[in-house]
């Protein structure tokens, strides 16, 4: 008997250097377990508000993008909401992709780090690996949930040797305090898998989505990070041997 593995999504898109090398197609997963204070997709959390696909039906529509993607040096990235939310259907997405011979990218937060197996991460070419803070207390309070998970998949993925790009969001007054980007500099530069840092300003793009579920934005007061701070932090980054930008 044949199992048709399903997910649920909350849409896709084509980008070009933010989500991996290259143009990629970019599915977004509907699911989240965090609540991040600046999350730009609040229509993501809920996996009920999604889509139900199969991975055939995925890989009919990349399929469609493919020389455009591939011509592009790019390939395709499951980010979400959390993809490890949907770990069968991740992992059955990213097998396919790697049976069809493409680049493969996992957005993730890696608070559900733990449930990514060995197989899973074999078929990842590249994680996106979003760490949110690295005081334990700023990580709970901006996100609802602990940063050990997260710290304890990225030892994991440097045993492995899975390639990771870093994002950091920069928050003023959240994550941006000189002694915490070090404390996470410090910690990425003893891993050797680390090929780059984005550091990426905070920014209220989602904001009306918040308006339009009826839910008030949590940083509507906050002020986006001006070019120096962003680029002071980028420099610590870079002042322990990572690249950054």
């Amino acid at each position: 008997m044949t199992t048709v593995t399903t997910g649920r999504i909350h849409s896709w898109d084509l980008s070009t250097g933010v989500d991996g090398p290259g143009t990629r197609f970019v599915l977004f997963v509907s699911g989240c377990p965090l609540r991040c204070l600046y999350c730009a997709n609040p229509d993501t959390w809920h996996m009920r508000d999604g889509r139900e696909v199969t991975v055939d039906e995925v890989m009919k529509e990349i399929e469609r993008y493919r020389p455009f993607v591939t011509a592009a040096g790019g390939g395709v990235t499951v980010t979400g909401g959390e993809p490890l939310l949907q770990r069968a259907f991740t992992a059955a997405l990213l097998r396919r992709c790697k049976e069809a011979g493409l680049h493969t990218a996992l957005d993730t937060s890696g608070f559900l780090g733990a449930r990514a197996g060995d197989e899973l991460l074999a078929d990842t070419d590249l994680v996106l690996l979003d760490v949110k803070s690295f005081d334990v207390a700023a990580y709970r309070a901006l996100t609802g949930g602990e940063l050990a998970p997260t710290l304890n998949f990225a030892t994991r993925l440097d045993r492995l040797g899975v390639p990771v790009w870093i994002r950091y969001v920069l928050v003023p007054g959240r994550t941006d305090a000189p002694e915490t980007v070090d404390g996470l500099a410090a910690f990425l530069s003893g891993l050797g898998n680390v090929d780059r840092v984005d550091v990426l300003p905070f920014h209220k793009l989602g904001a009306p989505k918040y308006e339009a579920l009826g839910i008030p934005f949590p940083l509507e007061d906050t002020p986006v990070p001006g070019p120096a701070l962003t680029e002071r932090v980028r420099e610590q980054f870079r002042s322990h041997g990572l690249a950054a930008q």
